[in-house]
């Protein structure tokens, strides 16, 4: 059922895209979100917050605070943060980097080195360089890459049903 659920939802975002039905930072809040569903933190059965930084897009920020700020996630709640600087990336457990800000991806990187932190971006070659996943548009349609050695590095495990859907790296 999850698997059939990931499928639907990619299907759609993908075919979105395509039809420019919906703005791309829509569809990245909304991807960003389910991907959450299929991976896995050491800490998550406790409780607190599940800090969801965004750095480098405001409109991926502004969608993904209005849509999920506050909501529960198992013992936990989401918070969704506007980050300012690399140093704040390593104090959440997902981190969205905009096309903006790759260029320091490589300081967020360091910055989140040895921590739990899915790193998320949008750019081409960043799943190369280093990045859990990545949006990528191949022949006008919404895709991703899974960087296997990033998400095992920073201690995530991905579940099966993701890593089918993905361009392995």
């Amino acid at each position: 059922m999850k698997r059939l659920f990931l499928t639907a939802l990619v299907a759609v975002a993908m075919g979105t895209v395509v039809a420019q039905e919906r703005p791309t930072h829509e569809i990245h809040a909304a991807m960003l979100y389910n991907f959450i569903k299929y991976v896995q933190w050491p800490n998550e059965s406790e409780p607190g917050e599940f800090v969801v930084g965004v750095i480098g897009d405001e409109n991926v920020f502004n969608t993904l605070k209005q849509w999920y700020d506050g909501k529960p996630k198992g013992t936990k709640k989401y918070v969704i943060k506007n980050l300012h600087s690399a140093d704040e990336a390593g104090n959440c457990q997902v981190v969205y980097i905009g096309k903006s800000k790759n260029r320091d991806f490589d300081n967020i990187k360091t910055s989140v080195t040895g921590k739990s932190v899915l790193t998320i971006t949008d750019g081409s070659g960043m799943g190369q360089k280093g990045s859990c996943i990545n949006f990528k548009v191949i022949d006008g349609k919404l895709k991703f890459e899974l960087n296997q050695t990033s998400v095992g590095s920073s201690n995530l495990k991905v579940s099966s049903q993701l890593s089918s859907m993905a361009i392995l790296i």
